[in-house]
């Protein structure tokens, strides 16, 4: 496949695709368990009943969606405490609990108390605990904040269940077709529209801060890079010239944008600074270079280039202006992300089983495939670089998949009708 037909992929997927009624919330599938996951159990919250979110649940989903651990179900809890006094260890180490999570819900004036304590049922010790006030319409917040605060307690890991995902929807057919940019919660829910359009929206990219997202429209009828605040939905064009205006990716100060460019020629390369509009060209070849991304430290970009033969990833320092070519397993390696310490690259690779997510370590180029579907595509890596969210199909729709960094465990994230791509992870929100 050629590096400049993908450019146009997303697009000619979304339009053949037929789709009615698309709900824009997303619902969780388990698809693969880790087998090394981490028996817990997440007793429901006392007071909890009544409330228009079950909060122990959504901890529970939360934890188990990470891959990491292995929750207990409620029907084969003998006793349901409610704060650590009323703990008793034996009774959970005889369930072979190493984890337990037990907490209650108070009402305070419009909102709640939720009050949760961690227990370490191996070393019969309280590990954490917190009060958590919640407004009545935040109620899912808090939990994820919860959530946040037992996984970084247990993995030394700090947790992304607060963060969010923007994503495009498509429902019509033909000419009818409506295309929509969404943010919605790390685990679907709460999806907010940020963008409507007849024509179609592309490459999502949060901004450093999360306050903004850069992406492609065709609302003009040629590709265009936007700037969009996502609370107040003001927006200006970043970019309009003639050809190609692609892939737009934030630096990691939130100062520059580097993008795909073809106003020149070929698709290029460029980086724009958001302050005065200007942009400035790395690459110059005869091959078609995409798909850009920022190292965390903002000293290289990776990029997607056929200057081989074929598409492969390569890496450009900022510093020296040098190009190294970063893949070498199998002739098609593209659209690559780095992980947040920046010791590795989340990419799609075409296997013989089709296109799916793999991983390569920057220190000796080992490349292990992480997905086990066979159409992936626009993987983005969660910001404590646990998960990887990566568009892919499910029957004739467009769905997100996520797997975990180690490929141990999956999950699925189907909208309940239409079609549903191109996601992009948020940076932790605060």
């Amino acid at each position: 496949m050629q590096i400049l037909s993908k450019v146009w992929l997303f697009c000619a997927l979304l339009l053949i695709s037929s789709i009615a009624n698309a709900n824009a919330n997303l619902t969780i599938e388990i698809t693969r368990g880790s087998d090394q996951a981490l028996p817990i159990g997440v007793v429901p919250f006392a007071g909890n009943e009544g409330m228009s979110e079950d909060i122990a649940q959504i901890i529970q989903d939360d934890l188990e969606r990470s891959g990491l651990f292995e929750p207990l179900e409620r029907s084969a809890m003998f006793e349901k405490p409610s704060q650590a006094d009323d703990v008793e260890f034996g009774t959970w180490r005889s369930l072979d609990v190493r984890y337990l999570v037990v907490g209650r819900a108070e009402q305070a004036g419009s909102g709640y108390q939720l009050q949760f304590d961690l227990m370490d049922i191996s070393g019969q010790r309280r590990m954490i605990g917190e009060t958590v006030t919640a407004n009545a319409n935040d109620l899912r917040g808090a939990a994820h904040y919860i959530s946040d605060q037992i996984f970084e307690a247990i993995t030394d890991i700090r947790g992304a269940f607060s963060t969010s995902i923007a994503y495009v929807t498509a429902q019509g057919l033909g000419d009818n077709m409506q295309f929509g940019l969404y943010v919605a919660d790390a685990d679907g829910r709460n999806s907010q529209q940020v963008l409507t359009s007849d024509q179609p929206i592309m490459s999502p990219s949060w901004s450093p801060d999360g306050r903004k997202l850069a992406y492609v429209s065709f609302e003009t009828e040629r590709p265009a890079i936007y700037i969009q605040d996502v609370a107040t939905g003001q927006r200006v064009m970043a970019t309009s010239f003639d050809g190609i205006n692609g892939a737009p990716t934030w630096s990691p100060d939130g100062r520059r944008i580097a993008m795909s460019l073809s106003k020149d020629g070929q698709p290029e390369i460029y980086i724009m600074d958001i302050g005065n509009r200007s942009v400035e060209r790395l690459t110059n070849s005869n091959s078609i270079d995409t798909e850009p991304a920022w190292s965390p430290d903002g000293r290289s970009l990776l990029f997607t280039s056929d200057r081989s033969g074929g598409p492969q990833i390569y890496q450009y320092s900022l510093g020296s202006g040098e190009t190294k070519r970063l893949t070498f397993t199998g002739n098609y390696n593209a659209r690559a992300r780095y992980s947040p310490d920046g010791d590795q690259i989340f990419l799609v690779h075409r296997s013989s089983r089709g296109y799916q997510v793999a991983r390569q370590d920057l220190d000796g180029g080992r490349l292990v495939v992480l997905s086990d579907s066979t159409r992936d595509e626009s993987p983005s890596v969660a910001p404590n670089g646990t998960m990887v969210i990566f568009a892919t199909q499910q029957g004739n729709n467009g769905v997100l998949s996520a797997v975990s960094a180690d490929g141990r465990s999956s999950f699925r994230l189907p909208a309940a009708q239409g079609d549903v791509r191109d996601p992009a992870w948020s940076p932790f929100l605060n």
